[in-house]
């Protein structure tokens, strides 16, 4: 009796040290049953003395994100060994106490892992803001998320984490928190806008740039963190040294945990992540391909597919995967009631709202799966079909009217797919991506009346997922004739703009082997199908930075000419800005001004010059030189 009771009230007392890492809150605090019970925790590591110091390692550097104007979220992983849990199950509300006790991988289970944490104004940490001592265990993968409070607005902040009582210290970071809320901010922020990073296609160089260059406040990353296939499928990384972990199919907790840690080796990604505050969404591939609410490409809720994938249901993936996500990435669970959500907004100020949506996993209709496109573009008009589901429509909506009316200049707008209309085939029969807005004409047709309608002006839509940059006009093209007509010469007509980025490595939609001659002649086809479409570049692998001001918003697009092999390179490839209040690209006369000289290097502008010179940048050496010669 003496025993349990003192089991209980260790329990009671250390709850406060586990629950101080908010991995373990996740997916709901409030309903135990459904995730972690930190008591049930606790008693199982009674026992046991934690790891000491020299048995434990920082395996993956640190990150922050999703920052406030008072607060930030801080990572790190604090482990005995690179490889991660092998659970698939959890220590939940309705678990027997000591049930993994019975399983091989418990056997990490029984020690917890101690963990400091502070953060600072200074490099030296003689001005410290907050700190705390936090516990994690294999439950959780070792990560460490915690919420670094009492800060102030806009500043720049370091942060450390150290192993209890010891010497044993985690690299320091750097990141930074938001404006003030409805405050006038006293600078331009530079953001840079990523997407879709594929480990074995190659190196992740475009990360490291921007470290290199230190050229911006804040990393927004649109989806495609990681990708689910085995090496040689979407990619080979052999020759490279870049083979996927686990090398198969990922649908377990463990395997979006290895996934996850083998992306997270990337150099180039760890120094972003340690130098940046990230906000970031997922895509598909954290999940699947193509998902939806009830399945994806491989994948659906039918005994067929049950069996062919080794007895793995849909909601059972999704949930290893979202878990994994939460465990290792430096972001908020905004509902503690609703473990999928993942959108949310963030107040620059009176500056911008970034509004961050999922478009692919929350409560999505269903999508192109290869085997349905004819049906899904026969319904692509249905007015049911939502890629948010109603709860995040209205949310979203709701958003967007608040930010417009409380003054603030500027919306962003992150998603993952490509918003504006786009014809991409010469099929007459299926000219449209129907797995982007185009399948889902009545969700896009509501978000534009929403927005002309309520005179919401300055938007940005950005998106990522078609591995290819774009810059167009943003406008309802079947708009009621009482809105006014878009004049793609003048870009009269539109409500904004919308950018679209690169990918880090995955390869284009025209495939990795691609020549610049062939990407040249279909993007001069896009460009003269596509009113609204102002340029688009197929080519180039890489990312896009945005300054975005009170007078206006500039966008530069910059392209990496190597990711077969680690370097600094990078092409700036176009130049576009926003001015207040115009909601469209702005020209000059009747050409678009896309750089200082009205010039592109590469891809296709309407009204416009390209002129390739190969000139490129190492930011590693800082020094320019023609690429190829």
């Amino acid at each position: 009796m003496k025993q349990t009771t003192g089991i209980l009230l260790f329990a009671t007392a250390a709850s406060a040290f586990y629950a101080g890492n908010i991995n373990y809150l996740s997916p709901s605090l409030r309903h135990p049953s459904l995730g972690i019970s930190i008591p049930k925790v606790a008693a199982r590591t009674y026992e046991s003395l934690p790891w000491k110091p020299e048995q434990l390692n920082f395996t993956h550097g640190v990150a922050s994100g999703d920052p406030y104007d008072d607060s930030v979220i801080l990572w790190t992983r604090a482990a005995p060994t690179m490889d991660n849990d092998h659970s698939n199950t959890t220590v939940s509300g309705t678990t027997g106490l000591f049930s993994h006790e019975t399983e091989e991988f418990v056997f990490f289970s029984k020690s917890k892992v101690c963990v400091d944490w502070k953060i600072a104004t200074d490099e030296k940490f003689e001005k410290v803001a907050d700190e705390g001592r936090v516990w994690t265990s294999s439950d959780i993968d070792f990560t460490v998320k915690v919420e670094a409070k009492k800060l102030c607005p806009f500043t720049t902040y370091y942060y450390q984490f150290n192993i209890c009582d010891s010497y044993n210290n985690s690299p320091v970071g750097r990141t930074k928190t938001l404006p003030a809320r409805g405050k006038k901010v006293p600078s331009g922020i530079k953001l840079a806008v990523y997407s879709c990073s594929n480990y074995p296609q190659g190196f992740f160089n475009v990360f490291g740039n921007t470290v290199r260059k230190d050229s911006v406040d804040f990393i927004v990353f649109l989806g495609d963190y990681i990708y689910e296939f085995q090496n040689g499928q979407y990619g080979w990384g052999d020759a490279l040294g870049r083979i996927p972990q686990p090398d198969r199919v990922t649908y377990t907790l463990y395997d979006y945990r290895r996934r996850i840690a083998t992306y997270r080796t990337d150099l180039d990604l760890v120094a972003n992540h340690m130098k940046f505050p990230w906000i970031q969404v997922w895509d598909d591939h954290e999940v699947a391909d193509n998902t939806w609410r009830d399945g994806s490409s491989f994948l659906q809720n039918n005994e067929d597919s049950f069996i062919s994938d080794g007895g793995v249901s849909t909601d059972s993936r999704k949930a290893n995967a979202v878990r994994a996500y939460f465990e290792w990435m430096p972001i908020r669970q905004v509902d503690m009631d609703d473990g999928l959500r993942i959108w949310r907004n963030f107040e620059f100020g009176d500056l911008f709202d970034l509004i961050m949506l999922d478009t692919r996993q929350y409560d999505r209709s269903i999508t192109n799966i290869y085997t349905n496109t004819g049906y899904i573009k026969d319904i692509s008009d249905d007015t049911s079909r939502s890629l948010m589901g109603p709860r995040q429509e209205a949310w979203f909506y709701r958003t967007l009217k608040e930010s417009s009316q409380r003054g603030t200049k500027w919306r962003l707008i992150g998603n993952q797919i490509i918003f504006s209309q786009l014809l991409v085939s010469k099929d007459r029969n299926l000219p449209y991506d129907y797995d982007a807005w185009d399948g889902y004409v009545a969700n896009r047709n509501r978000t534009l009346a929403t927005l002309y309608e309520n005179s919401i002006t300055n938007n940005i839509m950005l998106a990522g997922d078609s591995h290819a940059s774009w810059a167009s006009d943003l406008v309802w093209l079947d708009k009621p004739i009482e809105l006014g007509e878009y004049d793609p010469i003048t870009g009269r007509g539109a409500i904004g703009v919308e950018f679209a980025v690169s990918a880090v490595s995955s390869p284009s939609p025209l495939g990795q082997n691609v020549t610049m001659e062939e990407t040249e002649t279909y993007t001069s086809l896009l460009t003269n199908f596509n009113k609204e479409l102002q340029w688009t570049d197929l080519y180039y692998r890489g990312y896009t930075e945005l300054c975005v001001g009170y007078e206006g918003v500039t966008a530069r697009f910059y392209g990496a000419p190597d990711i077969r092999t680690r370097n600094g390179f990078e092409v700036s490839l176009a130049n576009f800005t926003v001015k207040d209040g115009e909601n469209r690209l702005q020209r000059y006369g009747e050409e678009m001004v896309a750089s200082v000289d009205g010039k592109v290097e590469f891809g296709s502008l309407q009204r416009g010059k390209t002129v390739t010179a190969n000139l490129t940048y190492d930011t590693e050496e800082k020094r320019w030189f023609v690429f190829g010669e």
